[in-house]
């Protein structure tokens, strides 16, 4: 009798937002980015989406 200790990959019951940032991180890290460099793209999307969600309302 084989039994099928398999277990659920947390990630799929996370938030989305949990997901992306995993997706994120494996992305700069997988690329090799420089910390500092990602820190200072992530300032440029954050001030753009702000700007996004401004215009929407």
């Amino acid at each position: 009798m084989t039994t099928n200790n398999h277990q659920p990959n947390p990630l799929d019951c996370a938030p989305e937002e949990i997901k992306l940032a995993v997706d994120l991180i494996y992305l700069l890290e997988s690329n090799e980015i420089d910390p500092n460099i990602a820190l200072e793209a992530l300032k440029i999307v954050e001030a753009d989406l702000i700007k996004k969600l401004g215009t929407r309302n």
